[in-house]
C-alpha cells in the first residue's frame, strides 16, 4: 500500500483543515495518509514511505519564525510552543528517493503575499538538491481564518491528484 505522512504547523486551525481535506483526498485515491502535527513529527520518516507533505502557515511571506509563531499563538490564546516546520526541517532527514509536496495557506494569492509552500521547497532544494513533486497555496480571509470558499473542497482534490501522481510514480 502506498504511504504519504502529512506534517503540518497550524496556527489558527486553518492549516490544519486544509491537511485534513488533503489526506482524505489521499485516501480516497488510494494512500493510506496520516497527518501529525509538528510537535509529534518524527525526526527518522519511515522507510516504506512514499510521499511526505509539508503544511505551515505564511507568515511575513515566508515560513512562520519563533517570533512570528509567538505572535500568532498570542492571538490564537494558550497553547503549545512547539518548533514549527523551519526547525522540523533544520534537524529532519529527508530520503532522496522519497516525493514531497508542500503547501500553505495565505491570506491572498498575489505576488506580494510570499508563501510557506514556495519556502519549504527551497529550503529542501538548497539543503538535499531535491524538488517538491508539488506546491500549493490555499486562501484564509483573514489571518485568523476563515478559509475562502470552496478552499477545503480544493485541497481535497488536489489530495486525490497527489495520490495518483504518487502512485504512478
Amino acid at each position: 500500500m502506498t504511504r504519504a505522512l502529512i506534517i503540518v504547523e497550524s496556527c489558527f486551525g486553518n492549516t490544519r483543515a486544509i491537511a485534513e481535506a488533503v489526506a482524505a483526498g489521499l485516501i480516497e485515491g488510494g494512500v493510506e495518509a496520516q497527518m501529525v502535527d509538528v510537535a509529534q513529527a518524527p525526526g527518522a520518516l519511515p522507510e516504506d514511505l512514499d510521499l511526505l507533505v509539508l503544511a505551515a502557515p505564511t507568515h511575513n511571506r515566508g515560513l512562520p519564525t519563533a517570533a512570528t509563531r509567538a505572535k500568532a499563538r498570542a492571538q490564537a490564546g494558550p497553547g503549545n510552543n512547539s518548533p514549527g516546520i523551519s526547525e522540523w526541517l533544520g534537524d529532519a532527514e529527508v530520503p532522496a528517493a522519497l516525493s514531497v509536496a508542500a503547501f500553505d495557506t495565505v491570506i491572498s494569492k498575489g505576488w506580494l503575499s510570499g508563501s510557506a509552500a514556495k519556502a519549504i521547497a527551497k529550503t529542501l532544494q538548497r539543503r538535499q538538491g531535491r524538488r517538491t513533486v508539488s506546491v500549493r497555496s490555499f486562501v484564509v480571509t483573514a489571518s485568523k481564518g476563515p478559509l475562502a470558499t470552496g478552499q477545503e473542497t480544493d485541497a481535497h482534490s488536489w489530495g486525490r491528484e497527489l495520490a495518483d501522481s504518487v502512485k504512478t510514480g
